[in-house]
């Protein structure tokens, strides 16, 4: 499978969850979280995100000038169905060359108020999204930062190379149906992927910062 190293950066609470049952808006860690997820973001040259999770946190999906960038990553949107808000600030926002991914496209010519904001549309699965932001865009590492159904299919694909965690044990989301950084809890994945620990802080603020490399196939 032709693809990029991919990295993918999540905040969970203490019990394990991304958001809560009625997918309120992420942001429940500190300003050195934030901190940290921007660097990670500067390590990549394309971010990915689900739509759910642009829509839900707001996102420009950029990097400040302040934190010197080599340049600003890819900015890259999936959708099953391609029902994407023009009006969102992502498409206002200066920064990466947008891409947008459609899996399962309703219909085709819903899409050309986002052609004319330069956004790209691709019709085509996820795997062959991966390939073409290789082979011609030139992609060599993505960080995907959710959601955790877009998460999933990256891990039935065994495409994930790094996990960057931040455990918030401050906050507890509960709920059955609250998602996980693989989705709801409703279907387990193929198998098993096997990952080694590679850093582990602790903060006096009740985070922890983890990361995690996929482990070689014969450990």
């Amino acid at each position: 499978m032709t693809r990029p190293t991919i990295l993918i950066n999540f905040a969970i609470s203490a019990d394990g969850k991304i958001s809560t049952v009625n997918r309120n808006p992420s942001q429940f860690t500190s300003a050195h979280d934030h901190k940290r997820l921007l660097e990670i973001r500067k390590q990549a040259d394309a971010l990915l995100v689900g739509r759910g999770t642009l829509e839900a946190d707001n996102m420009s999906m950029t990097i400040p000038a302040d934190m010197q960038p080599r340049r600003q990553p890819l900015r890259c949107i999936a959708s099953r169905s391609g029902k994407f808000d023009s009006e969102h600030k992502v498409f206002r926002t200066p920064g990466g060359a947008l891409h947008l991914l459609v899996t399962e496209p309703a219909e085709v010519n819903e899409f050309g108020p986002l052609e004319a904001l330069g956004a790209a549309i691709h019709l085509c699965s996820l795997e062959d999204f991966l390939r073409i932001l290789v082979i011609e865009h030139g992609v060599k590492t993505l960080l995907c930062e959710g959601g955790g159904t877009l998460v999933r299919s990256l891990a039935s694909l065994e495409a994930i190379d790094e996990v960057h965690l931040t455990w918030a044990g401050h906050t507890l989301f509960g709920g059955e149906n609250a998602p996980t950084i693989t989705g709801e809890l409703s279907s387990h994945l193929p198998a098993s992927i096997q990952f080694e620990l590679t850093h582990f802080e602790p903060l006096e603020n009740g985070e922890c910062f983890l990361s995690y490399r996929k482990a070689p196939p014969d450990s």
